[in-house]
């Protein structure tokens, strides 16, 4: 989720101390010296010291040029030369003639053989005057607020103004001798003080900007909702008896697979979504094109080596469900959602499943035709990633990408146990519900986003901005957790033979949306391994004790709540 602001470096040959005056040394008697150009020189062929308009010519013509002028010397059997008036040319101190300017204008020294510069009327150029012996020399910190003026205007608190410095690449020791200070952080404080606030207006998003957002993120909480019907249609083909720990058949192999998909896919998803950000397609395709083959084989052999005799059909689902999860994976990181909403379209003939029988021909051919145009379609979206060279830098180190795996296990747990709490047909308006909410949830993140930077353009106090951002978030979060609510009791009355959700039910979907909602907001701000841990630990202990489910949701809720109060209030974590 991250543009740096740089210091911009004095230019070559600069010094970041100012220079300081020194008087200047009188010349020695009978010695003269011009400004700007070295001592004169006795001219060749003269003696030291003898003014060389003084000198005899060697030529033994007589001098020519205007009456009762004498011509002045030039080089050997040639004359001097003259001027347009016909006055003898000045020279130097060394014999040569002087540059001339305009007419009636004497050259002034410069440069060897240059002449002098010329003001706009065509007088000289007054030389600097050099400072005065007893000015002080100005601060360098003034000259520092006026190259990082822009940047400490808008900046709402010092620590803002010492994390730039201290990328800039500035230490300790350099602030101390160039600007006297103790530190960043003094330096910052006192660049704040200096500089008046100057907060720029926000610019104002294009027209149908929130809705062109919100439409995009409904149409992806769709094609995570619409999977769902898959078990819809198969559910006829695995039935069976029942299976372990209380569950129907086959239900072991269908969450084994998933979870591994949901962890490997969210890990590749990272991965790839890095080469995006480098803006690198072709790498982020060559990425997909590995990882999405390798996330469905490693899901199809969790499900097969979870399976029990007589869930065969089961890990068979499994495994199609493993090289959806791959192909879906491609298409939303790609951006194609629109492509994967096509090949889900099949699945909508599990509605007239509801009230009516489908023969099983008919099940297994809508299954097959989603699953075949989903990996169809993934794979014409991969061909940048089969062209030679895509990707061939090393890349982001896949280390970083754990993670977000991490997280995807995490908050996958919590979600199967709203799912599986009681059985699967109480849990199912549930799992469509939270499924169904990742939708609106990425909206409200993006709104939540755009927000704080607004309020990080227009507010002058990191005080209000830390209110502003806190009731932003309490308001962002209140929608999600109404329009979660409002999923779950429409799925609920939609699904057949569905009971009601008691009080406590509720709460628990509830917390689990708000660990899953904060866990998303800290994840998009850089701080997936909180996120991950805290998930992970909830979903430990409802495992283990499913009892305390409630208990643990709800602790690992405060937790992300208090540590995104302490983290997304600081000006600093939403600076791009």
């Amino acid at each position: 989720m991250s543009g740096s602001l740089w210091l911009k470096r004095p230019a070559t040959g600069a010094t970041p101390l100012p220079a300081i005056p020194r008087p200047r040394r009188e010349a020695p008697a009978g010695r003269t010296t011009a400004p700007g150009g070295p001592p004169p020189r006795a001219a060749a062929g003269h003696p030291a010291g003898q003014p060389a308009a003084q000198a005899v010519p060697t030529s033994g013509t007589r001098p020519t040029g205007s009456p009762g002028q004498r011509a002045q010397p030039g080089p050997a059997g040639r004359p001097a030369p003259h001027d347009a008036a016909g006055r003898p040319a000045p020279h130097d101190a060394a014999g040569r003639p002087a540059p001339t300017g305009s007419a009636g204008q004497r050259a002034q020294p410069g440069l060897p053989g240059q002449p002098a510069p010329h003001g706009a009327a065509g007088r000289p150029a007054e030389p600097t005057p050099p400072p005065a012996a007893g000015e002080l020399a100005s601060d360098p910190l003034d000259e520092l607020a006026g190259r990082l003026d822009g940047f400490v205007a808008a900046a709402v608190h010092p620590d803002e103004i010492a994390a730039i410095l201290e990328s800039d690449g500035m230490t300790d020791e350099h602030i101390r001798l160039t600007y006297g200070r103790a530190d960043s952080f003094s330096l910052a404080e006192d660049l704040y003080a200096r500089v008046e606030r100057r907060h720029p207006e926000p610019e104002a998003p294009p027209g149908g900007a929130w809705y062109g957002e919100l439409a995009g993120c409904l149409l992806r909480g769709l094609v995570f909702a619409l999977p769902g019907l898959a078990y819809v249609l198969a559910a006829p083909l695995l039935a069976g008896a029942h299976g372990r720990f209380g569950l129907p058949a086959g239900t072991v192999p269908l969450l084994a697979g998933a979870v591994t998909g949901w962890v490997w896919n969210q890990a590749l998803s990272h991965r790839a979504y890095t080469w995006l950000g480098l803006g690198d397609r072709p790498a982020a395709a060559r990425a997909l094109l590995t990882g999405a083959p390798a996330g469905a084989l490693a899901g199809t052999a969790v499900a097969l080596a979870t399976a029990a005799p007589g869930e065969t059909p089961a890990a068979v689902f499994a495994a199609g469900q493993s090289l959806y999860l791959a192909a879906a994976t491609v298409l939303l990181v790609l951006g194609r959602e629109r492509a994967l909403l096509c090949a889900l379209l099949p699945l909508t003939g599990a509605f007239p499943a509801f009230r009516w029988d489908l023969p099983d021909a008919l099940r297994t051919g809508l299954l097959l035709a989603s699953l075949t145009a989903s990996v169809a379609f993934a794979s014409l979206v991969l061909r940048p990633g089969v062209r030679r060279g895509a990707g061939g830098r090393g890349g982001p180190p896949r280390a970083a990408s754990l993670p977000y795996g991490f997280f995807g296990l995490g908050s996958g747990l919590l979600v199967l146990h709203a799912g599986v709490g009681d059985t699967l047909v109480s849990g199912a308006g549930a799992v469509i519900a939270l499924t169904l909410s990742m939708g609106p949830a990425e909206w409200l993140l993006h709104r939540f986003r755009g927000e704080s930077l607004a309020r990080l353009r227009t507010l002058s106090t990191a005080r209000e901005f830390r209110r502003a951002v806190t009731g932003t978030l309490v308001l962002c979060l209140g929608g999600y957790l109404t329009v979660l609510l409002a999923l779950t009791l429409t799925a609920t009355l939609a699904w057949p033979g569905a009971p009601w959700p008691t009080l406590p039910r509720l709460v628990t979907l509830l917390l689990i949306g708000t660990v899953l909602w904060l866990g998303l907001l800290l994840q998009a701000f850089g701080a997936v391994l909180s996120a991950a841990t805290v998930c992970l630990l909830a979903a430990a202990a409802q495992t283990v004790e499913p009892v305390a489910g409630p208990l643990a949701t709800g602790g690992a809720a405060a937790v992300l709540a208090a540590l995104t109060c302490a983290l997304l209030v600081r000006p600093t974590a939403h600076r791009a």
